[in-house]
């Protein structure tokens, strides 16, 4: 049986799955060739002996009036109030260890356009709190393009999905809710019997740990890219089951995150998910992209030190 490598995105727009998930391949073998697995990645990628899968959902979101599900929406004046929540944990996380009095003095800027001192105004005034403090993001360092987003509105329509994903909300008609029918999209292409090794990007990664609680199998490794998890206020408490566990099933979770990656949350995961009964803990390691985009899944997973271990333990699940 052939071990299983399943990739879950994160927000954006719907996407070619076939063309991503080529992007990706290519990464991951640019990433393990550096790493020292040039032959091997060949024979377990290129060569077929992993089944590899792409699970997409962007098309259910409602923005994007899918067919067959629910059709664009208003935005409520709560979803604004959460989205300025997810910016301003961001901002915070940021401020509390600066890289330089510049940067500090960007993100006070950036914190008083979201949340300046004063009475509340109404609803449009929180819309224009959110763009002013979105635009201002765009002048800090390592941020100026974060994710390829060209706006501070196109960054904020994107985590406007977080938001709908947490929310739980946009019931279709079987009654089920936008999580769940994504999570179902996931769940689909993990294998129900032999091992599966996930990799998840942003918000992918609270998908893939909320979907991998009801999953059967062995999941050798998870890793994730990029993930919103670690965002104390706006994320973290909203996810399901609480407490935040690493699933059962997962055997080993590496976590990479590079510092100027806005909507990672801070350092790392340990500090906010618990380990499941086999002790098993999320490990998260730092690394440092060059170039203008940081957030971006291919980034990550050119890196060596991410596509190193998922090569490593790909050989050990077709081995086993």
């Amino acid at each position: 049986m052939r071990p299983r490598l399943v990739f879950v995105h994160g927000v954006g727009k719907p996407r070619d799955a076939e063309l991503v998930l080529e992007e990706w391949l290519r990464a991951v073998t640019d990433g393990a060739r550096a790493a020292g697995h040039s032959r091997r990645v060949v024979e377990l990628i290129g060569g077929g002996a992993v089944d590899v899968r792409f699970a997409s959902y962007g098309d259910l979101f409602p923005a994007h009036g899918a067919p067959g599900r629910v059709s664009a929406a208003p935005v409520e004046p709560s979803e604004d109030e959460e989205l300025r929540e997810i910016l301003l944990n961001g901002v915070d996380e940021r401020l509390a260890a600066p890289q330089d009095d510049y940067e500090a003095q960007l993100l006070r800027l950036t914190r008083n356009k979201l949340a300046p001192t004063g009475e509340e105004q109404g609803t449009g005034d929180i819309l224009r709190r959110l763009s002013a403090g979105a635009n201002a993001l765009f002048a800090l360092p390592g941020l100026r393009t974060l994710g390829g987003w060209a706006s501070g509105a196109a960054m904020l329509g994107d985590l406007r999905q977080v938001r709908w994903y947490l929310a739980r909300k946009h019931v279709d008609e079987a009654g089920c809710g936008i999580d769940e029918r994504i999570r179902a999209r996931v769940a689909a292409e993990l294998d129900p019997i032999g091992p599966t090794v996930v990799v998840a990007h942003s918000l992918g990664a609270v998908v893939a740990f909320e979907t991998l609680q009801e999953h059967p199998a062995q999941v050798p490794l998870l890793v994730t890219l990029g993930s919103p998890i670690g965002m104390r206020t706006a994320v973290h408490p909203r996810m399901r089951p609480q407490p935040v566990r690493t699933p059962a099933v997962v055997g080993r979770w590496l976590n990479f995150w590079d510092r100027d990656d806005f909507v990672t949350g801070g350092v790392g995961l340990e500090r906010c998910v618990a380990p499941n009964a086999s002790a098993v803990a999320p490990v998260s390691r730092r690394v440092d992209s060059d170039g203008l985009y940081v957030h971006p899944a291919a980034k990550y997973l050119a890196q060596p030190a991410v596509a190193g271990p998922l090569v490593e333990a790909l050989d050990a699940a077709t081995v086993g």
